[in-house]
Formats: C-alpha cells, sequence, structure tokens
C-alpha cells in the first residue's frame, strides 16, 4: 500500500496533471478571447455604420441647403426681371455634378418641379355642372392614362382608373359609374377600405382597383399628391406626356404623338413666351380651351429633392419635398427610403 502511495506523487505523475490543467485554462482563455474579438467586432461595426449613417444624414441635410439656396436665387432672379417664372433652363432644373466629399465618398442630388407633374388630389374634385361628365382635372387625367409611353391604355380603362382614384380620395361610399368603393375593396384579399380622403403618397395608387404594377410604375414619374390642396400644372416644366394631356375641354383623346414632340420641341427652342401664348397656339383652339386654362401656370412652389451620398460603400438616400414662399423655404416632407426613382448619377469625376 505503501508502494501505491508512493508511486501516485512521484513527480511525473504530478507534470501530467499541472499539464492538462494548463491546457485546460488555455482553452478556457481562448475560448474568452475569441468572444471578446466577436462582441468588439460587432460593437466597432455598430459603431461605424452608426457613425457613417449620421455623418451621411448630416450631407443629406446639406444638400437640402444647397437645394434651398438655388431656390431662393432663382426667386431673386425673377424678382429682378419681374418675370414670375419657373422653367428648365434656370439654375435648380440644371444637372448637378457629383459633389466629392472630404471622406473620399460623393453627394449627388436633383431637383424635379412637382407642378410639372399631374397632382392626383385634384380628380376628388366633382364638375363644375351637371350637364357635364367630368371636370378639367378628370379629363386630363384619363388623357394621361393614354398618353404613357410604356403601357397602353385605353379610353375605357383610362376612365375605370380615373373613378376609381376619384372614389378614393372622396369623403363618401358611393361609388361612381365605373369607380369603386368600399364594397370592392372589402370582397378583396385581404380586405381593406378606400381611404376617402386625399392621398398622401404616389404609393397608394397600387391599392385602387384597376390601376397594376405597370400602369403604377409608368404613372409615378409624371403624378404627385403635393400639394394637398392641388395647385396648378406649370406648362414650362411638365414632362411629354403630361403635356400631351392637355386637350381641349371635352375631349377625352390626349393630343397625338407628334403634337406632344412639337410641345416640346417648341419648349426647348426658345419656350413659351406666356400661358396666353401657349393656349393660342393651334392644337388649343376654340372656346373650350378655357377648361384647361384653370389648370395651368408658369411659376411653381413645389418641388422634389432627390439626394444620395456614397460613404465608406454605403449608399443612403434622401427624398425631401420643398415648398417656396417668396423666399422662405420649408421642408413638407422628407423620406428616407427608395418610394421615388433616383435618376441615375452622371459619372464620376474629380472636381
Amino acid at each position: 500500500m505503501n508502494s501505491r502511495c508512493a508511486s501516485s506523487d512521484r513527480p511525473g505523475s504530478q507534470a501530467g496533471v499541472a499539464l492538462v490543467v494548463a491546457l485546460l485554462v488555455f482553452a478556457i482563455c481562448a475560448a474568452v478571447l475569441v468572444a471578446l474579438q466577436r462582441d468588439f467586432d460587432l460593437s466597432y461595426r455598430r459603431a461605424l455604420n452608426s457613425f457613417v449613417s449620421e455623418q451621411s444624414w448630416a450631407y443629406l441635410r446639406g444638400a437640402e441647403d444647397l437645394a434651398s439656396l438655388a431656390l431662393k436665387l432663382d426667386y431673386d432672379a425673377d424678382l429682378a426681371s419681374e418675370t414670375a417664372r419657373d422653367d428648365l433652363n434656370e439654375i435648380w432644373a440644371q444637372q448637378a455634378t457629383p459633389y466629392a466629399l472630404d471622406e473620399g465618398g460623393w453627394m449627388f442630388g436633383s431637383l424635379t418641379d412637382l407642378q410639372g407633374r399631374f397632382n392626383l388630389n385634384s380628380l376628388g374634385d366633382p364638375p363644375a355642372t351637371t350637364t357635364v361628365t367630368y371636370s378639367p382635372a378628370q379629363e386630363t387625367f384619363i388623357r394621361l392614362l393614354q398618353a404613357l409611353d410604356a403601357v397602353e391604355i385605353d379610353q375605357f380603362t383610362a376612365i375605370a382608373i380615373t373613378e376609381a382614384v376619384a372614389d378614393w380620395i372622396d369623403a363618401d361610399d358611393e361609388p361612381r359609374l365605373n369607380g369603386a368603393e368600399s364594397a370592392y375593396y372589402v370582397s378583396r384579399q385581404p380586405s381593406y377600405r378606400p381611404a376617402n380622403r386625399p392621398m398622401m403618397s404616389v404609393s397608394e395608387l397600387l391599392a385602387v382597383a384597376a390601376v397594376t404594377p405597370d400602369i403604377y410604375q409608368a404613372l409615378r414619374p409624371v403624378v404627385t399628391v403635393w400639394p394637398q390642396q392641388p395647385a396648378a400644372i406649370n406648362i414650362h416644366t411638365a414632362p411629354r406626356p403630361v403635356l400631351r394631356a392637355l386637350n381641349v375641354y371635352g375631349n377625352l383623346q390626349p393630343l397625338s404623338p407628334g403634337e406632344g414632340d412639337s410641345l416640346v420641341q417648341l419648349r426647348q427652342d426658345g419656350g413659351f413666351a406666356s400661358l396666353e401664348e401657349f393656349l393660342q397656339l393651334p392644337i388649343f383652339s376654340g372656346d373650350s380651351s378655357a377648361g384647361i386654362a384653370t389648370l395651368l401656370t408658369e411659376s411653381s412652389s413645389y418641388f422634389l429633392l432627390a439626394s444620395r451620398v456614397e460613404i465608406a460603400d454605403r449608399e443612403q438616400r434622401l427624398y425631401s419635398v420643398l415648398r417656396r414662399q417668396a423666399r422662405d423655404i420649408d421642408v413638407l416632407q422628407r423620406i428616407n427610403a427608395s418610394l421615388y426613382d433616383m435618376p441615375s448619377p452622371p459619372a464620376k469625376s474629380s472636381p
């Protein structure tokens, strides 16, 4: 028995136990270090993402300031020339070059005249008299749907969409002849109800009866919901489909593609001297042109700023609705999401 005890106390056995303990301690330390390294990397990435996000947001707010400055300079120029006019030759409408940032990133931005687009909230207004079926705005939208380049829409479908949008906006629950109210929407899967108020976003069109995703994508660049109380369409900034929709009152057919091209070319060559001259063009001849005259203007107060920042291989976008009242610029809405199409930026170049 004494010999067995003596053998267990030999130095070799003690060294083996110490080695096992040392390996166990090493394994525990390695596991702790790996966990600490993982936590450190995660914390570092979170801190970096937060820093880059805050930095990007600061630059995007700076883009708003630059856009506001451009709109103020334009107002001052109009005031000096005593001409209240906004067109595509002015400073705010020019294609901005990419702006190189000190951190090695880039900032892009562009301003769009929202009053060059058709305002969907104008469709809720009823006709002025009971002797006509549609209001001037509703007729214009019927023509606009038929004038879209990306999709082909017949007049019957255009009327159905127009009446469905009008039902979506108006306060009552009585459907128009070709429209849709609660009885239609609650039967869908999933069921829902119409807003029965002015639209807050163009994306609401996707919920309206008869509006397909293709129709929505074609409409999105040429329609708006700002201002909430619809303002007139600026003839100097309206895109080709909107110009084609400006036919005489009582005609549900849009201007022909050739007539639309001629209006765009005429505007590029020298522009329209005035709204009166615009309405005197042969395609608008006749007393019925007074119907669309109430929908048109030459100046704008509402603009969309689409800005984007690229820093450290990260991208952040901001869409801002700006309202100009004299030299005061207000931001009515900010959308930090891709709800609008961002124009493709020009090639990067050194400043």
